[in-house]
């Protein structure tokens, strides 16, 4: 689990975070959402340490990771799995180089121990036999399935997912969540999930976080998110005309 404990952020003036405090869970999806501009992404940072906290701490099970070293966090980050919004894949490399690319980096595993991981992680996410493909061969769903693929290859204690489902068609973005979540629940991982995808809020979220205006206004999950009498999460969860309707009818209106 991650935990974050009355975290806030300023940029000179501006107090970009307000005492956040949640709980992150292992073996759920933890989505984060909210507007633009609630503060998603500088929490996203702090929780990954690209960013430090102006005040607050950010820990990992036990260990208080906003007090670590550069040593120490690298330790913890060498536990860490990311699947960046544009999956972030190199176009020179193939598909295998691509998914064995932090194998290269960070193990002393042969050759042989590294194609046996690669393939492994390619078949989890139905890409067996693209190992000589390269991402311009690919759909943008399975370059993001190739991004999960190596988020995974050094089979990460904690996940990262920044936008999963941006720039993916509605069928598409369905597949992506539910592997995230198979994997999710299969590895015991700590998945945080950055998102606008109303559709993921609805089907995959677990434990919802909802930002406005820097502030932790409203928490629970999928189940519930309907039922919340939150203005704010209202107004953000329920633009659509589509869940309007969804919650008129779960609502009995």
């Amino acid at each position: 689990m991650i935990r974050a404990e009355q975290i806030t952020k300023n940029f000179n003036e501006q107090q970009v975070l307000k005492g956040i405090d949640f709980l992150f869970e292992a073996g759920k999806t933890n989505l984060i959402i909210g507007r633009s501009g609630a503060g998603k992404t500088v929490l996203l940072k702090i929780l990954v340490g690209l960013q430090q906290p102006t005040t607050g701490t950010v820990w990992y099970d036990d260990v208080n990771f906003t007090a670590l070293d550069k040593m120490g966090m690298r330790s913890i980050r060498m536990k860490i799995g990311m699947l960046f919004q544009g999956s972030a894949l190199f176009d020179s490399l193939t598909v295998e180089e691509n998914v064995r690319f932090p194998l290269d980096m960070f193990t002393h595993m042969t050759a042989r121990q590294k194609l046996e991981r690669v393939n492994y992680c390619l078949e989890r996410v139905n890409l067996a036999g693209s190992n000589r493909k390269y991402p311009s061969e690919l759909s943008g769903g399975m370059q993001k399935r190739v991004g999960i693929a190596r988020a995974i290859v050094l089979e990460p204690k904690y996940l990262f997912c920044d936008e999963p489902n941006s720039g993916l068609d509605p069928k598409t973005s369905i597949v992506i969540d539910e592997l995230i979540r198979s994997i999710t629940i299969e590895n015991n991982i700590t998945t945080i999930i950055n998102t606008h995808d109303m559709n993921s809020v609805m089907e995959v979220g677990d434990n919802i976080c909802f930002l406005h205006e820097g502030r932790l206004e409203w928490s629970g999950n999928k189940d519930e998110v309907l039922e919340s009498d939150n203005s704010n999460l209202q107004s953000f969860i329920f633009a659509s005309p589509f869940l309007k309707r969804l919650r008129a009818a779960a609502l009995g209106k």
